[in-house]
């Protein structure tokens, strides 16, 4: 941090000498007052404004003075060069990569980014180009991280965390890995979260009829569990109100019946019998 002097008392110094080598050389017309010229050509190159949320990053012939981060209109060393680094917080929408996941699956992802610079020396000094290295860094993060969960749990169902599932933990790894990562380009990462997930398209379809098969399944199951009771009630209660008394074979020929019914598809056709369960 640098205390830089207020730029408008410098401001008044200028036109001071602005106003004087006028006067002396327009009116007395004595050279000498162009002197005055040459010490407002001195003045005018050391002023300079810092806006809300920005910085003003000094060197004097390659060394490091200091950080102006003080808003409003100020003077220094004309000598100085002057950088400016913005404060402020910035959004990156990363670009849609292909990457593997853990079990090799193909898929596309991309990261939303909220960053703000934090030390002005490291993003100044210690980086060629800190806006570029975000992106960089940003981009091999995602990369690190898709190759670190599976994207469900389909082909690794040990998997207690994946991409799809598990997002806030995994928006919280992803952050981890950006912040160490930006650290040294004096990087404060504010939020980091993956903003899209999915399969590369290559794959897509195919993964699109796995997950419809899995479901399907899971519905069929419910679908026999609740037949079952269905059955067993129905037996029960024919054979405790003594309507029909059933051997074993009448009894695996109306449960046999009774799931075809429950459990399939279309609508059951009746069919009336007019002779015994057996004909």
């Amino acid at each position: 941090m640098i205390t830089p002097a207020s730029g408008y008392i410098f401001l008044f110094l200028a036109l001071f000498f602005l106003a004087g080598g006028i006067t002396g050389i327009a009116v007395f017309h004595v050279p000498m007052f162009a002197l005055l010229f040459v010490g407002l050509l001195g003045i005018v190159p050391g002023f300079f404004i810092v806006n809300p949320n920005s910085s003003k990053v000094l060197v004097l012939f390659g060394r490091y003075v200091g950080t102006v981060t003080e808003n409003g209109f100020f003077w220094a060393n004309p000598f100085y060069s002057k950088e400016r680094i913005s404060l402020r917080a910035r959004n990156f929408d990363s670009e849609k990569v292909k990457v593997n996941d853990k079990i090799g699956n193909p898929i596309l992802i991309n990261v939303i980014l909220v960053w703000r610079v934090a030390d002005t020396y490291k993003a100044a000094f210690d980086v060629d180009n800190y806006e570029f290295f975000v992106r960089v860094q940003t981009d091999a993060a995602v990369r690190k991280l898709a190759g670190s969960y599976p994207y469900d749990n389909f082909d690794d169902e040990e998997a207690e965390l994946t991409l799809r599932s598990g997002m806030d933990d995994v928006n919280k790894a992803l952050e981890a890995e950006i912040t160490e990562r930006l650290a040294i380009a004096g990087i404060e990462v504010m939020e980091a979260r993956i903003g899209y997930l999915a399969y590369a398209p290559e794959i897509a379809s195919s993964m699109l009829k796995r997950q419809q098969a899995v479901a399907i399944v899971a519905a069929r199951k419910k679908i026999v569990e609740g037949a079952v009771g269905m059955v067993e009630d129905a037996l029960e209660s024919l054979a405790k109100n003594n309507i029909v008394e059933f051997d074993d074979d009448k009894k695996a020929t109306m449960a046999s019946n009774l799931m075809v019914v429950l459990c399939g598809d279309k609508e059951a056709t009746p069919v009336i019998n007019t002779g015994t369960l057996h004909q």
